[in-house]
């Protein structure tokens, strides 16, 4: 996790993947996000993002049991480079390959991840790529998916997943990123922590289900926007009712005033939005709760962090 200074805020565009078409063809999968990044990269006749983004679990179909099938060992260090062409990752490799012909910064979702040193040890896990197709970050899902509605839906990634231990984010030349994971949104702590620590926006390659979507998807996203007064995105999966698991898609942008700035359906596409400053900075000086903290009343959760 950074603690140096965060570069300056600037205006940045961002491009959102909801991708379909996920089947148990790892390979198809890895070349159809691959297309789908160079359209994306594309603009579609406006200007060129900067940022893109793919969905949570986005190289195979997801669900407790496949991860362990399509998992893949990265052997990432942070702070430490990285020979990406030496990767036993297929998917590190197209998605270094995708940024670097798109010239542009990617949050490669998620894939499920097997530990280099640990083989027993699986992770939900996010990599970002530079310009330069460089591997720059990685987050691992720190909170795992293990709940139970009774009726309507039971889901446990323990039963085969292992929770991610570090707070993470990214600098590019127009702001500090933060990154989790799904159900990670659920947890202010870490949002809460990655936006003390200078990230202007948290993006979240997720997959909510069609359960938990209508209730809770909009709301948390808005939540960890004004609660720490950034810009939040989640990013899903396109919805298939012929798999195993139903994506609820809805794929969004949210400002540090709580305003959604663009929603997607639920079949594939692409959104874009216009990342500007202003309304980051106007928030904190009009409401100036960053300011406003008590800490000598209640404890500062990034100060352990």
């Amino acid at each position: 996790m950074s603690t140096s200074q965060p570069p300056t805020f600037k205006p940045f565009r961002l491009a959102l993947i909801q991708l379909g078409q996920v089947t148990s063809d790892k390979k198809s999968n890895l070349a159809h996000a691959r297309e789908m990044i160079g359209k994306a990269a594309s603009g579609e006749g406006a200007k060129k993002p900067d940022l893109i983004v793919l969905p949570e679990c986005f190289n195979s179909p997801y669900g407790h049991v496949h991860f362990p099938v399509y998992a893949e060992t990265i052997g990432y260090t942070p702070g430490q480079a990285y020979d990406v062409e030496k990767s036993e990752s297929d998917s590190v490799k197209v998605l270094s390959e995708a940024a670097k012909e798109a010239g542009v910064w990617l949050i490669g979702g998620s894939i499920p991840e097997r530990d280099a040193a640990d083989s027993h040890k699986l992770y939900n896990t996010c990599t970002v790529y530079s310009p330069k197709g460089d591997l720059v970050a990685l987050h691992r899902k720190v909170h795992l998916f293990d709940i139970d509605i009774p009726g309507k839906i039971t889901f446990k990634e323990s039963e085969t997943l292992t929770g991610g231990t570090t707070i993470n984010m990214f600098d590019t030349p127009f702001a500090r990123i933060g990154l989790g994971i799904c159900y990670d949104i659920r947890f202010p702590e870490l949002a809460m922590t990655a936006a003390r620590r200078g990230c202007h926006a948290i993006i979240y390659p997720s997959a909510f289900n069609l359960t938990t979507g209508p209730l809770h998807w909009e709301l948390l996203q808005r939540a960890r926007a004004v609660d720490n007064q950034i810009f939040v995105s989640m990013c899903s999966p396109a919805r298939d009712m012929s798999a195993g698991y139903h994506a609820w898609g809805h794929t969004m942008v949210v400002d540090p005033m709580a305003t959604v700035l663009a929603e997607a359906g639920h079949e594939e596409e692409i959104i874009y939005v216009d990342i500007d400053p202003a309304v980051f900075h106007s928030a904190r000086a009009g409401i100036p709760v960053t300011t406003q903290r008590r800490f000598d009343v209640y404890p500062d959760v990034s100060s352990a962090a």
